[in-house]
């Protein structure tokens, strides 16, 4: 069945309420903030891609195995169209092709703790409008999913929808009950729940949400200008694996 960590914890509500403060998690604290050229496991055989990918740092909260985004998954993030509140489709990499932008990555639209993370980075939106950086969340759901999470949350950046999963599958984002069910995720809930945050059950059982599962993690991206700009990425490990927000701003607004 496609619920949320929070089905069996809490009584249902749909409503969720305005910003709050955020618990973070550390990126690794040796982790260079540039990386080169990753080489082939063949010996001695530099890999060097047609347009390489620039990474200036990748998130090590989530405890994954994490390095400079590969030519793949560019070329991949290419072919994704998601699809903003009117209806037009738009691909991915036009987010961030002619701009910096903080790019969320939501679990579903009715989760809680998308909820959470949509106001801690709307919470920091004056600091990302000063340097430039647009702020963006994309859900794994329908255009109108979409439009009921910004007209409940009340969003201060752009909303798109990916009713595909292809920009998840590109980035190889985690997804089971494994990384949805665990102590960590449930204490959050507990403690978004005291802060008035509250998962939204209708969308969380519509049918979209439910045949995926609803076990899908999702990530912070900041890229740009330029398609192949990465410069920062976090992949949550677990539901609720909000990376610290200074380190975002870093990469986005430094």
């Amino acid at each position: 069945m496609a619920i949320s960590l929070s089905t069996n914890l809490l009584p249902n509500t749909f409503q969720c309420n305005g910003n709050h403060n955020h618990r973070s998690t550390r990126l690794f604290p040796n982790q260079p903030l540039s990386f080169g050229l990753k080489h082939r496991r063949n010996e001695n055989k530099l890999f060097t891609p047609r347009n390489p990918p620039v990474l200036s740092a990748v998130s090590g909260s989530t405890g994954l195995e994490s390095s400079a985004v590969s030519e793949d998954t560019v070329d991949l993030l290419d072919t994704v169209t998601v699809f903003d509140l009117n209806g037009n489709g738009i691909p991915i990499s036009d987010l961030w092709k002619d701009r910096k932008a903080v790019v969320a990555f939501a679990r579903h639209f009715g989760c809680v703790f998308c909820r959470k993370r949509a106001d801690y980075l709307a919470s920091k939106k004056d600091v990302m409008d000063k340097s430039g950086a647009a702020l963006v969340l994309i859900g794994p759901g329908s255009i109108e999913q979409a439009k009921t999470f910004a007209e409940q949350t009340k969003f201060k950046g752009e909303v798109y929808a990916d009713p595909s999963h292809s920009s998840y599958n590109a980035l190889r984002f985690v997804s089971g009950v494994t990384t949805t069910f665990t102590p960590k995720a449930g204490l959050k809930i507990i403690q978004l729940y005291m802060e008035g945050y509250r998962q939204d059950w209708k969308l969380s059982f519509e049918e979209d949400t439910v045949k995926r599962g609803g076990w899908q993690q999702g990530g912070i991206l900041v890229a740009g200008p330029g398609k192949t700009n990465i410069l920062y990425i976090h992949k949550d490990k677990e539901a609720g694996d909000d990376p610290d927000i200074e380190d975002i701003l870093k990469a986005c607004c430094s």
